[in-house]
């Protein structure tokens, strides 16, 4: 139970930097200034409270990898293992996305839950909600249980997505927290190839799409179980300190415990420091009050809303899922004989989004999220551009084809794929983070529903090169929204980002 506000120190005796009032910028702002102790760390102690939130991500691939080939599998007379296999359109599209609408729930869930429960226990829950969700689809004895199963696991996704970027960004050494929530969108494409791969291993075994849903429930325990280990957000603490939400002491003291643990050996001299900065600026900046709603669309709010926002909702609506629904014929027509098999297909993109979010990995934290965002979207235009050249005009330049596709899944693992994650990650305020980025996760995977259920009557309709050509509009208003909106945030702590950026 919170103590007494009026019994509590005076949240400006937390730092020497604090003692002076208000109206001392020069004192209250040492983050602002660039006055700020090194932050030593350890990579070693950095890993873990990267990897197990990581497996949120990785579990959200697989179930999109999976996915595909449980639905041939649980269709098959012989292979499905159940007598209701005659499953109609809407049923089958109701399986595809029914983790996808479980998702949108989640994401709505996490507005009003997420700054209550912290980073830490919500994607506790996300594992348990996983879990739950493979346990039920699996051994589903019937078609609506079946849906169930698929919507309780997409709840998990909507809280892991919307709590894991927050907990490593609020976690990681300022150094390489862009390499660490990039590695997370690594972690998911690792999850697709792996839902492809096994997929097509099981897709010949009798009831395989349950083996298939069933492989996610052991992941979903480690993620618990690593989440339970690891301390809660050291950022999330000191936000609950500032805004007298419990013992204001014993909060601070948790919290440098907690970077202890985070950040390893190397950083726990420096660590009542670090704290003693946070404190200082978060008082400075104004994170006492928690955040109205009508406050959320205002100031430096607002302009988060809008960087992250506009982010994902570009990453969806610049055509990604219709490019890679025709890799299949795009390779075919170029003569590739593997692109009969459709999984074979799927596995070999797969390796290359691998490869190419690897390449965003490695350069994040040296070249930044801007030049990153612009290079790859500029591709992407190119790309969109060659693609619907081809459908209209080039269609015997199936080589054209075959570049303008790889060069699309290339430059999106590059910019949008890792890069959106990361920004709607770092962007918002601490004490609208939770809000902020529930409003971000809904946005993105709203748009992907709308996008995925738009695109086959706007096929039919317009024809596909006139739709790459829409695409490819789109994609060069993405670039001038990145090039006067996104601001770079490399090198910044969260703290300096709010300051500075918004």
């Amino acid at each position: 139970m919170a103590s007494d506000p009026e019994q509590q120190p005076p949240l400006s005796s937390f730092s020497k930097e604090g003692k002076s009032s208000r109206e001392d910028r020069s004192a209250r702002e040492p983050l602002l200034n660039g006055v700020r102790g090194s932050e030593n760390y350890s990579i070693s102690a950095a890993i873990l409270p990267f990897l197990f939130p990581a497996f949120g991500g990785l579990l959200f691939g697989y179930d999109i990898g999976a996915t595909s080939s449980a639905t041939i599998s649980i269709q098959s007379p012989s292979q499905s293992g159940i007598t209701w296999y005659d499953l109609g359109s809407v049923e089958i599209g109701l399986l595809t996305s029914g983790s996808l609408y479980g998702a949108l729930i989640g994401s709505l869930l996490a507005f009003n839950i997420a700054d209550f429960l912290g980073r830490r226990r919500e994607l506790i829950v996300a594992s348990l909600l996983y879990l739950v969700g493979a346990l039920i689809t699996a051994l589903a004895p019937n078609y609506p249980i079946l849906v169930v199963g698929r919507l309780v696991f997409g709840i998990g996704i909507g809280l892991a997505m919307h709590a894991a970027p927050m907990y490593i960004a609020e976690t990681a050494p300022t150094p390489i927290r862009g390499q660490l929530i990039s590695l997370k969108e690594f972690f998911i494409v690792i999850g697709i190839v792996a839902g492809y791969g096994l997929g097509s291993l099981l897709v010949d075994t009798v009831s395989g799409w349950r083996y298939m849903y069933g492989i996610s429930s052991p992941v979903a325990v480690i993620m618990g179980f690593g989440m339970w280990w690891l301390p809660a957000s050291p950022r999330w603490l000191l936000l609950r300190a500032i805004q007298r939400k419990g013992d204001i002491q014993n909060l601070k003291d948790t919290a440098i415990r907690s970077l202890c643990q985070l950040q390893g050996p190397a950083f726990h001299d420096s660590a009542p420091q670090h704290v003693d900065e946070i404190l200082a600026e978060l008082s400075y900046i104004g994170e006492e009050n928690d955040v109205t709603f009508l406050e959320m669309f205002r100031g430096k709010c607002r302009k988060a809303l809008v960087i992250s926002a506009g982010l994902v909702l570009f990453q969806q609506i610049t055509g990604q899922p219709s490019v890679l629904y025709y890799a299949a014929s795009i390779l075919q027509s170029a003569g590739f004989s593997l692109a009969s098999d459709a999984t074979r297909v799927s596995i070999l993109l797969g390796v290359f989004k691998l490869i190419m979010t690897g390449v965003a990995v490695v350069v994040v934290d040296r070249i930044g999220r801007r030049p990153l965002l612009l290079g790859g979207v500029s591709g992407i235009v190119i790309s969109l551009f060659l693609l619907g050249s081809y459908y209209i005009f080039l269609d015997n330049a199936a080589v054209l084809a075959v570049v303008g596709l790889l060069l699309y899944v290339g430059c999106y693992q590059i910019s949008f794929g890792p890069m959106g994650w990361l920004m709607i990650a770092e962007i918002f305020p601490l004490r609208l983070r939770g809000r902020g980025l529930s409003i971000a996760v809904l946005v993105n995977f709203t748009a992907n529903a709308l996008v995925t259920f738009a695109f086959s009557p706007l096929k039919d309709l317009l024809g596909a090169g006139i739709l790459f050509y829409i695409f490819c509009a789109i994609a060069v208003a993405s670039l001038v929204f990145i090039y006067f909106i996104v601001p770079e945030t490399k090198g910044l702590t969260l703290e300096e980002i709010e300051a500075k950026c918004l």
